[in-house]
Parts: structure tokens; sequence; C-alpha cells
């Protein structure tokens, strides 16, 4: 077992307090975003095995076998194929879509191909790997998932009653639903600088009038709903990322929930602290909400045009898993589960990080190791090592693997 020192990323859109309030230190000046665990080369975790800290990502590639085993070796290569996050979201992040693997590999070669620079501001493909995630709610967290069917997005749109947007409704009422969301984003994105900073302003109003109307009617879930899209527009004014939210979904997780985002969903995390789990990748394909690069051409290649609900996790207890709670995740690349209070054994056929979130947990091992983490702490288990009991009466224990 290795104790991880991890890095937080400062991002604009992170919280100032929710990290630090998490583990228990004081607040900085600095918004914190994400903290990463793991061995991605941006950022790896460090552990110290008795000279000094090393990245993650060196130890691995110095015997991949001993520490990922051959079966995960064999079938995701020699680095760990997963790259785990707390992440703390003060303001919404940028509406984004990740690329399958076959794309991110082309587009990787691509760029490469033609000498863009990895820390270029105009790059796409940071690396030739997918992205599909997962983020699941510490505290309560409001995110946009998935396209809207176009009926409803039209009915949101025209209860905004601006002029200017009649060509949308019009390709989301008339054309078939692929077709009508495809035009409805493009004719969005590709408002003029100075049309976006007049229209945005008057939707985000309406949005805030339509928010107090369904609340005087009782209809409090619609009107919060209505007033997380019009609070979009305090971070970004004049941004059509406000009006290309409205085509998504809304969804508010209660702590515990999760949700899947795989290749090609267009989703954005507005606000709330999670843990977050993905396949080892940092490729972002961005559609607004950001001062970012926006590549819309290439955007609109790995978008996937179809309405679908979020489809939220909860948590189902692995049969025989000694207290294991699975969030079912239709990938192999990484596992997210829990242990919640108790004694519980870990099991190590494959390689994993272990992170507290609440309350304080022993691991102990048959050798006599021992190691305690405190919530936004987290250890290495490489493969095959002695299975651990983790001991922690009122803690939560979140589990990172792979699935073989």
């Amino acid at each position: 077992m290795d104790r991880l020192h991890n890095t937080i990323r400062p991002y604009a859109w992170g919280s100032r307090t929710a990290i630090a309030e998490l583990t228990g230190r004081r607040p900085g000046s600095e918004p914190e975003a994400e903290l990463w665990m793991g061995a991605h080369p941006g950022d790896p975790s460090r552990l110290d095995r008795g000279d000094g800290l090393v990245g993650l990502d060196a130890v691995i590639a110095a015997d991949p076998e001993a520490e990922l085993g051959r079966p995960t070796v064999e079938r995701f290569g020699q680095t760990l194929p997963f790259l785990f996050k707390i992440l703390a979201a003060g303001e919404p992040l940028s509406i984004q879509v990740h690329p399958n693997l076959e794309q991110a590999r082309a587009g990787f070669a691509d760029e490469e191909s033609r000498g863009v620079p990895l820390d270029a501001r105009q790059r796409n493909y940071k690396d030739p790997n997918h992205k599909p995630e997962a983020i699941c709610a510490l505290t309560p967290f409001t995110g946009l998932c998935g396209f809207r069917s176009p009926a409803a997005a039209a009915e949101l749109l025209e209860l905004l009653d601006v002029d200017e947007l009649a060509p949308v409704v019009g390709a989301l009422r008339t054309q078939p639903a692929n077709e009508a969301l495809r035009q409805a984003l493009v004719q969005i994105l590709g408002l003029a600088a100075a049309d976006a900073a007049r229209i945005v302003p008057r939707a985000a109003a309406a949005l805030r009038e339509a928010a107090v109307a369904a609340e005087k009617a009782g209809d409090h879930e619609r009107a919060v709903e209505l007033a997380d899209y019009a609070d979009v527009e305090k971070s970004f004014p004049g941004d059509v990322g406000v009006l290309a939210g409205l085509l998504l979904n809304h969804v508010r997780l209660v702590p515990g929930q999760a949700l899947y985002l795989g290749a090609g969903v267009p989703h954005a995390y507005l606000h709330g602290l999670g843990v977050e789990l993905m396949a080892n990748s940092d490729n972002v394909l961005r559609a607004g909400l950001t001062p970012k690069h926006i590549d819309v051409p290439e955007l609109l290649k790995v978008t996937l045009f179809e309405p679908q609900a979020p489809a939220v996790l909860r948590p189902e207890p692995v049969p025989d898993g000694h207290g294991e709670q699975l969030y079912p995740c239709p990938i192999d690349e990484f596992r997210l589960s829990r242990y919640q209070g108790g004694t519980d054994r870990i099991p190590t056929e494959t390689p994993q990080i272990l992170l507290c979130t609440a309350g304080t947990v022993e691991l102990r091992d048959a050798t006599g190791a021992q190691l305690t983490l405190r919530p936004g702490e987290s250890a290495f288990l490489p493969a095959g090592a002695p299975a651990p009991e983790a001991v922690g009466p009122d803690s939560t224990l979140f589990r990172a693997t792979v699935r073989l």
C-alpha cells in the first residue's frame, strides 16, 4: 500500500472552499478545481518507496507487470488505464464532448503529423485515448447531460420569446430528431458575437421570469431547473453556450448518485463536489461556456446527436463483495465502487486507487502493514498486493480499478 501525494489543479471554474473543507484545510486564495489521482503524465500522483517521492507513471513504467498485473497489461497496455479525480465546480464547466477511441487515435495522429504542439491553444487531442467518465456526487450536484428531445428543446426556447431563435425552433420542430439537434446546435454556435451579446441576456431574463412563475404555480422542480439554466449566464454573459445548454437535459444528483457519460454525449457540470473516474485521457471538444479553444467542425464530428435522458446510477451491492457497492458502468478501463463503514476486505487482483471521502479508514493487511486515510487522502495498491481490510465506522471509501 502506497500513500499518494496528489496535485490540485486551479482552474478558474473551481471552488475556493469545497476541496479545502473536504480535506480539513483552510481555504486558499485560488480556486481548486480538480485533485488528480493516477499516472496521467499531465499531473501524475507521487509515492515514496524509500527513495523520495517518485511519479506513479515512472513507477509503473519501471515494471508494468509488477504494478498492474499481467492481465491488465495484456488488456490495456503498460500504463494505468484510468484517471481518478475529486472535482469541485464552483462555477459551470464548459459544455464538452469526448471522442471515442477511433476518433481520438485519428485526431491525435493528425495533429502530431501537422506538428501542432501539445500545449498549443488550438490543440484538440492531447493523447490518443478516449475519455468515457463517471461522476459520483459527494454534495448536491447539478449538471447538464445529453440532448433533450427536439420537442422539449423547442418548447423551452419558445418560452424565451426571442425572435432571433425562431430558426432554431423551426429546425427542432420540423426535422428528424438527429438532424434537428445538429441544425439547432450549428445555428446557435454560429451566432455572431454581437448577436449573442444581445440575445443571451434577454434569454436569461426570460428564464428567471419563467422560474418565478413556475414557483408561484407550485412547480418547484421546474422552477429550480429554469433558474439553474439562467444562472449560467452570470458566469458567462453573452456566451452562446448559455443557449446551447438549453438543448441539454438538466440533472440534479443527491450525494451517492452518479452519472455515466460515454463518447459523444454533450455535458456540462454546473455546481457541486464529486468523485470522477475516467479513462486515462484529457481529450475535450468544447461547445461553449469557456474562454478556451472551440473547434466547431471537429466538435460536430464527435458529437452524438441523439436525444437521451440522463441515466442516474445508484450503487448496487456486489454479491459476496464484502460490503462493496458497485456503480455499473459499461466500460472496462475503469470500475467505480465504494465501501461505507464497518470492516471490509478489499480484493487486489487488479491495480487500484482507494480514496477516503468521509470519516477515517484504517487499511491493514496480513503482513502487518497499515495505512490511515482521512478525507481527501488516497492510496495505490498494485495488482497482487496482500488484500487489506478497511476498517472505519462512519467512513466512506471509494475504489477505482479496472474490469477484466
